[in-house]
């Protein structure tokens, strides 16, 4: 089971040298505060854009608690409780104190943080908890009660507060107050940015050091850029491989740097391989829908290829929602009777079709959060977009310790620099959709789950049956993946009636997935399909060191054709990969 990381690693640690004389401090800080999660919440609010007001961060109304999730009113002082002395004393495993007894925590945090202070922090938090536990609430608003109340543990905890970091105010005296000096000149820079610096963003340039592997731009329309890889080997096989990545980031995730990129190990495989870009899309593109991302995107870009490779048949392959786009268009042309005309197999990495448990995003799913997203965007989406910023800052707080607070306070408290870090610059690259294709993505998918039912959607004017498809499928998933849960792939991955195989890998939703040959650092699973339960399959499962891409090489040669002498690779006048979409900022 995975366990979340403490936010209390200096109360872990070995006490250092009280600051002031007595060793404590005399009073509460937080009483000298105010609320603190109210000012954290201000706080990011100021670095967010416009759009923050209508985060999730505005709690919704839960009647089994009678009261809107806490707003901490009682932090500093919360009077005592008839139950409270019987609450059990927060042990390992219990919620950030994975592996720390509280004795020997209280041990180490003794010469920094008033006991009083320390305790009544943790066992505030056991009451909510405990609160929440008990409440009157069906399972999915008990789990968006439990969400929202941990972001409100997260941002209240003393390590994110100046006053009650011990660190932090250590090294303020050690450099004279340059620490505290240079973390308001990094708060100032991200205030003008628009978001929180999670790495050196200096040091990275798309197509110089990101998104290197050499091609060209073969075809482009308002939505994408088709880039076609220039062959490494003399011969490569002659059916294609066409990669839809994600729409809500860049496609370099697949192509950060030789020696991690998908897209370059899958060239030196001597695959001929294509791939989407998406545009990062502007305000005259806003009224785009999910059609058009059908029609206009994927089911182009196959004829482009098939076109330009001069085959029949392609492979394809699609990542997180590029991969819920593939499959909608592959049902499309299945409704046509085109499928097996032009599309040979299809891989899914990570990629949800069946949303009934859709992981941490669940929690900021509701009607309550679609009627607001409504009111931004219009009844039918077209009066505006949604901003990838909005996005980015959404999937970040699913793990606010590492991805929120970790920045603020090793940014500002501490006036630290962070690190260059390419993985995280390309995090923070994120792009707008447009409004009409984000609702129904959300109305259809997310909230009424209707792509796994036959006939209940109708897609470019065709019912959508996924069961129809029963070309060859790879199914890829990452067994610690929290925004597409392995169990939600597997189920997503009956809908195929074709050959499946189902592969599971070790850590999680892109490291999964990046994951090169080398270094044996993590495993993958493979298995009898089908299985009667993910249970089922995982116990059966055969488990193989190292990277995954081995295995869906020799899966993919199989689907690849024969080997042919490779074209030679003629200039574009659209210009060389990674094309002009990718180099656009919000």
């Amino acid at each position: 089971m995975h366990i979340r990381r403490s936010i209390k690693d200096e109360w872990r640690q070995p006490a250092k040298q009280p600051i002031c004389a007595t060793g404590q401090p005399q009073n509460n800080p937080f009483a000298q505060q105010g609320n603190p999660f109210v000012a954290a919440m201000e706080a990011m609010q100021t670095l967010a854009p416009g759009g923050m007001a209508q985060m999730p961060f505005q709690l919704p109304q839960f009647p089994g608690l009678g009261a809107v999730m806490p707003g901490f009113p009682g932090m500093p002082s919360m009077p005592p409780m008839n139950g409270m002395a019987a609450m059990p004393t927060p042990e390992a495993g219990w919620w950030w104190l994975p592996a720390v007894k509280p004795d020997a925590m209280q041990a180490a945090a003794t010469k920094w943080f008033s006991p009083k202070l320390r305790n009544q922090y943790l066992r505030t938090a056991a009451f909510w908890r405990e609160l929440v536990a008990s409440a009157d609430l069906e399972e999915r608003e008990r789990h968006r009660a439990k969400f929202f109340l941990e972001q409100m543990l997260d941002a209240a905890a003393p390590s994110n507060f100046f006053l009650t970091n011990p660190e932090a105010i250590e090294k303020a005296l050690e450099t004279k107050g340059e620490s505290l000096k240079h973390g308001l000149e990094n708060l100032k820079h991200d205030i003008d940015q628009g978001h929180i610096a999670m790495t050196d963003e200096t040091v990275f340039k798309v197509g110089e050091n990101l998104a290197t592997t050499p091609g060209q731009v073969v075809f482009r329309n308002d939505l994408i850029e088709l880039l076609h890889y220039t062959p490494t080997q003399k011969t490569v096989h002659q059916r294609p491989l066409l990669i839809v990545p994600p729409c809500i980031n860049k496609f370099y995730i697949l192509d950060l740097k030789p020696e991690n990129s998908f897209v370059a190990h899958a060239v030196a495989q001597g695959f001929d391989v294509y791939l989407v870009s998406w545009r990062n899309i502007p305000e005259e593109l806003k009224t785009l829908t999910w059609d058009d991302y059908l029609e206009q995107g994927v089911l182009t870009a196959i004829d482009e290829v098939r076109d330009h490779a001069k085959v029949e048949t392609i492979n394809t392959l699609g990542f997180c929602v590029g991969g819920t786009i593939l499959a909608s268009c592959l049902a499309v042309l299945a409704a046509r009777g085109e499928l097996e005309d032009f599309v040979e197999s299809a891989t899914y990495l990570t990629t949800l079709l069946d949303f009934k448990e859709p992981g941490d995003i669940k929690a900021y799913l509701g009607e309550s959060t679609y009627k607001l997203r409504v009111q931004s965007l219009g009844e039918d989406g077209t009066k505006g977009l949604m901003s990838g910023a909005e996005l980015a800052q959404s999937f970040a707080s699913l793990r606010a310790n590492d991805l929120i607070w970790n920045y603020v306070v090793n940014n500002y408290l501490k006036g630290q620099d962070p690190p260059a870090f390419d993985l995280l610059y390309w995090n923070g690259d994120s792009t707008n959709l447009p409004g009409p294709m984000y609702l129904y993505y959300l109305r259809n998918f997310y909230l009424d789950n209707k792509l796994i039912v036959p006939d209940e959607m109708e897609m470019l004017g065709e019912p959508i049956d996924l069961a129809a498809v029963d070309i060859p499928t790879y199914i890829y998933c990452s067994r610690e993946d929290h925004i597409v849960p392995w169990g939600s792939a597997f189920a997503s991955a009956e809908s195929w009636s074709g050959d499946v195989e189902f592969v599971l890998g070790a850590s999680g939703h892109i490291a999964g997935v990046v994951n090169p040959p080398g270094p044996k650092k993590r495993s993958y699973w493979t298995g009898k399909w089908p299985a009667a339960s993910p249970e089922a399959w995982d116990a059966k499962a055969k488990e193989t060191p190292g990277s995954w891409w081995p295995h869906w090489y020799d899966w993919l040669a199989k689907h690849s054709g024969k080997k042919v002498t490779a074209k030679k690779h003629v200039k574009s006048k659209l210009g060389a990969a990674p094309g002009q979409y990718v180099l656009e900022k919000m």
